[in-house]
């Protein structure tokens, strides 16, 4: 786990890059009906503004609320293993990240709808809940088995603990 807001970033970095990629190339297949070379293609052009909206409601509105929820009901800091910690964490992440962007990708679905938002948006709402559903059947195992495992090591590999200093060497 991070260790500071600095570690917590470089993380958060990390690991938004992998959920926002797999999730829009799964989101992409599902559309699609199938997964070819041209879903990777357009997961990876509308990678940049789906992972700086995603990196915003992590930072300023998920993450707050997961560490909140998972270190008020169901992990003590201190008493509970770091890997329980992680794992409680993680899964509440999932759920306002799940509904945060599907409404995201039902928005930037409708861009491409013959009409656009407009024809869409009577839509919307059923658009909305039928991908949160989809989607969290992929995130959560995604986010537990793959993505997480992997951001950690990355992390970890790239910068061994203690070399992120909380405040700047002579600040």
């Amino acid at each position: 786990m991070p260790q500071n807001k600095r570690e917590s970033l470089i993380f958060t970095f990390i690991m938004c890059a992998l959920m926002v990629f797999w999730m829009s190339t799964y989101n992409i297949s599902l559309h699609q009906g199938g997964f070819t070379p041209s879903v990777l293609l357009q997961a990876w052009i509308g990678f940049l503004p789906a992972y700086v909206f995603a990196m915003l409601c992590d930072w300023f509105v998920a993450s707050p609320l997961a560490k909140g929820f998972a270190f008020k009901y169901l992990v003590t800091p201190g008493k509970s293993s770091p890997r329980t910690m992680v794992l409680a964490v993680s899964s509440c992440m999932v759920v306002p990240m799940v509904i945060i962007m599907s409404l995201y990708g039902a928005f930037e679905g409708a861009l491409h709808m013959p009409g656009g938002i407009v024809a869409f948006l009577p839509m919307l709402p059923a658009t909305w809940v039928k991908n949160i559903g989809l989607n969290f059947i992929m995130a959560l195992p995604w986010n537990l088995l793959v993505a997480g495992p992997l951001a950690r090591a990355l992390f970890r590999r790239a910068f061994p603990v203690g070399t992120v200093l909380d405040r700047p060497v002579g600040a």
